[in-house]
Order: structure tokens, then C-alpha cells, then sequence
């Protein structure tokens, strides 16, 4: 079998970074080499990575490959395209697409198309709804990452809002729930609101799309879902938190001793609300980027270990269809290409440290999915890395991009860090500015 060796890069994993060398062997990490260790035997190729960084591959637990149903705006080819090129070796696809994955049949028509499509490692939700929770114990707990519940309507209309339903759903399953919260009650008060007082302009303006998807509408639905979560001993995992005041229904325990768990998106930790001004409905999501002071708290929350994991919510829509004010442009953004340069621009900035960047994006979501054998720099593990750089300035622009909506909201952005190389069970699926479109990867496995 071919060895490589990755050779002289900085390893960071497990809050460490250490100079060292990595033995790739039939997809498979075979050694991990430090402290001038050499090779137990010869290797057939030598990537040379003196003064770049080496990480495990970033997994993200919340994507919109918008496949199938919606493949005018975005696929799982063209969004894992950009996965591989922004470093992420492992996704995990939403149910909100056309059809809905809320049957089994759905549900592998998904996988079935991300078997034929996905560059990367991949899985997808089950969505909830109202009714369907009797096929929860029909689900492969191996093969399906989790059940997604909308507590907060969003793209796709899957809102679960009654009472009697969300109990079925908690008590229903020992799999993981990951939970959009928004309370639709107080939305439809604001929104009635905000409607009321533009009444003789054109438009809501987009300035007030955080105070219709309010920081109330976010604590209020988020509270419930703790609770409910709680009363049944139900695993939860709260998606793209976006306020301060949420944070203080969750734990700063070790990340082993939980059973309710958070995540912060990218997009939450860049924007604040006064970005509106300059980026308008380009930042435009579900929930709302909020207040400077909302932002702050969100980034402290992941240093000191309330907030679990750094997600991206990759939704990509057609600019044509982010057009229009508050009420009419739809929400969402592309994010996957640029989330870890993004990451690892503020880690310079002195926000976070690489290592807990690596916790957040590659350690928790293993951890917390129960993914086997990747998420970490470990001999046996599957080879899933990411090889990074530091130099000369570089920017975002239409040329680079490579999700199927052809835009981004950090474009004009200029980034120190650059994704060299990415592998997927040792292979190399980017390098260089090239991806592989001819590979494919496998699906993940999740111990239960």
C-alpha cells in the first residue's frame, strides 16, 4: 500500500501543538511521529510541510446542501466541492429540502444521493414533525446523525409546534436531537408589529430583522427545549445559538458530562448587527445576527467551554432571492468554503487559541455525534486533515468561490490563513486550489 508522509508541519490536536510528521497508509492515520521520530518504514510520497499547520478534518454538524428539490441554488456536489476546498472533510445534511426528509423513503433518497454526489464524509438528520415521531426507532442509529427539530419555522416549513408532538419526540428517542429554536408566537407579534409601523414604507427594513426574530423569540423557545430535554433525560444539542441571555441555560462542565450541548455558527461569531448597514440581507438568517454584545458573549461562551461546538449553517441562496427587506429576503448564507480561515483570522486576532478552534470544529462534533474514528489526529483514526498556511494576503472574490450561488457575505475579505490540502480517508481531495471532483466519501458511522 502507498505511505505518505506528511512531513514537519505543526500537529495541532487535543490542546496541543507539537512539531511533527503524519504516516497516511491505506486511509488510515498508521503514524502520528513527534519529537523526531522517523518513519517505521520507507514512504512512496513526501509532502513537505515545513511552517504549515496540521489539523484534523473539520467536521460540521449543520449544512444545507439544498439536495434534493432545490438544485437551481446549490447540491451536494457543488457545496462539498467547497467543503473539501475550506478544509471540512465531514458534513452533516438538514431534512428541510424537496422532498422533506421526513420518511424513511426520504431518507434514503438522501443517502442514496449523497453516496453519488458528496466529496466528503457525510450523514444526514431525520426531520421531525408533528407526527412522524412512531419512525424514530426505525432509524439506523449508526447511519442517521441525529433528529432535527424546527421549534422556529425557518426554509423548508417544518415547524413542530405542538405541545403533545414535542413530548412524543423527546421521550421518543435516545438519539440525538439537534434543535432550531425560535419562538413562533413572539415572531408573528413582531413581525405584526414591524408590519404595522412600515406600513406606507415599500418595506420592513432588513435593520429590524433581529428585533422580529428576537433575542425574547430565541431564549423563550430554547428554554422550552432545555426543559422538555431535561424532564426526559433527552440528548440535546441546541443549533446556532445567537444570543447572551441563552447562554445561561447551558453548562461550562467537561463536554463528557453533558447531556445538553450548544453550538455556535460562524456567521454569529463574525456579524453584529450593525453589519446590516454594509452587508443588508446578505447576513440575513435564522436566527438573526444580533447586538455587538450578543457576539461578544457567544465568542467567551466557546472559550470557557459553554458553547460546544462551531458549526456553519451553510444555506446558500441565489442573490436574486436575497433581494427585499426584513419579511421578504430569504434567509441564509454560504459559509463552508471560508468558515476555518475565517476561525483561524480571529485566532490571530487573539479571540480564540488554534487549539480550542480544533476542540470546537473537529474534536466536540466527534465526541458529541459519537463519530468513529475521526475528528482526531490518532493513529488507527481515519486520515481526514487538513494541511493550513500563513502568508501573504489573499481575498475572497467571485473567481474563488465555489458554491453554486457563485457569492458570499465575506467576500472582500482578505485572509492571512490558507487551506493548502485536504484529505478525506487519506485522500487527497484538495490541493493547491484544485479539488478532486472525481472522488467521493464515505458515510460516517456513530457509536450508540
Amino acid at each position: 500500500m502507498k505511505r505518505t508522509l506528511i512531513h514537519n508541519a505543526t500537529i495541532v490536536n487535543e490542546g496541543r501543538s507539537v512539531q511533527g510528521s503524519v504516516v497516511i497508509e491505506n486511509g488510515l492515520i498508521a503514524e502520528v511521529l513527534t519529537y523526531g521520530k522517523e518513519p517505521s518504514a520507507p514512504c512512496d510520497e513526501i509532502i513537505e510541510a515545513t511552517g504549515c499547520c496540521l489539523l484534523p478534518g473539520i467536521i460540521d454538524d449543520h449544512v444545507h446542501f439544498r439536495d434534493p428539490g432545490l438544485t437551481y441554488k446549490a447540491d451536494i456536489f457543488t457545496e462539498s466541492r467547497a467543503a473539501a476546498a475550506g478544509g471540512v472533510t465531514s458534513i452533516m445534511d438538514m431534512p428541510n429540502t424537496q422532498p422533506l426528509t421526513t420518511t424513511l423513503d426520504a431518507l434514503e433518497q438522501k443517502f442514496d444521493l449523497l453516496n453519488e454526489k458528496c466529496i466528503v464524509n457525510h450523514s444526514c438528520y431525520f426531520g421531525a414533525t408533528n407526527n412522524n415521531y412512531t419512525e424514530f426507532n426505525n432509524l439506523d442509529k449508526n447511519r442517521v446523525c441525529g433528529i432535527k427539530l424546527f421549534m422556529g419555522s425557518s426554509t423548508g416549513n417544518m415547524l413542530v409546534d405542538k405541545t403533545n408532538s414535542l413530548l412524543n419526540i423527546f421521550n421518543g428517542t435516545d438519539m440525538l436531537i439537534a434543535t432550531h429554536c425560535e419562538s413562533q408566537e413572539i415572531i408573528k407579534k413582531n413581525t405584526e408589529y414591524y408590519r404595522e409601523m412600515f406600513r406606507n414604507a415599500p418595506e420592513v427594513p432588513i435593520s429590524k430583522h433581529p428585533n422580529i426574530r428576537s433575542a425574547a423569540a430565541c431564549y423563550t423557545s430554547t428554554e422550552l427545549a432545555v426543559r422538555m430535554a431535561s424532564l426526559a433525560g433527552a440528548r440535546l444539542h441546541v443549533l446556532h445559538i445567537s444570543t447572551a441571555r441563552e447562554l445561561q441555560l447551558f453548562s461550562d462542565a467537561p463536554l463528557e458530562e453533558k447531556h445538553i450541548t450548544a453550538e455556535a455558527c460562524v456567521a454569529h461569531l463574525l456579524f453584529r448587527q450593525q453589519d446590516y448597514k454594509v452587508q443588508g440581507a446578505r447576513i440575513k438568517c435564522n436566527p438573526a445576527i444580533k447586538r455587538q454584545a450578543d457576539r461578544d458573549a457567544l465568542r467567551n461562551a466557546i472559550n470557557t467551554g459553554v458553547i460546544d461546538v462551531i458549526a456553519t449553517d451553510h444555506a446558500p441562496h441565489l442573490l436574486s432571492e436575497k433581494e427585499g427587506g426584513a419579511l421578504k429576503a430569504m434567509s441564509g448564507m454560504p459559509m463552508i468554503q471560508f468558515s476555518l480561515v475565517s476561525m483561524l483570522e480571529m485566532a490571530e486576532q487573539g479571540i480564540f487559541s488554534m487549539e480550542t478552534i480544533v476542540d470546537k470544529m473537529c474534536h466536540a462534533p466527534a465526541k458529541i455525534y459519537g463519530i468513529c474514528k475521526r475528528g482526531y489526529i490518532r493513529e488507527g483514526y481515519q486520515a481526514d486533515l487538513v494541511l493550513v498556511s500563513h502568508g501573504e494576503r489573499w481575498e475572497v472574490n467571485s473567481e474563488n468561490i465555489l458554491s453554486k450561488c457563485g457569492w458570499s457575505p465575506l467576500e472582500g475579505t482578505s485572509f492571512r490563513w490558507k487551506v493548502e490540502k485536504t484529505f478525506a480517508n487519506g485522500h487527497l481531495i484538495y490541493s493547491d486550489g484544485q479539488v478532486d471532483e472525481a472522488y467521493r466519501g464515505e458515510e460516517l458511522r456513530f457509536n450508540y
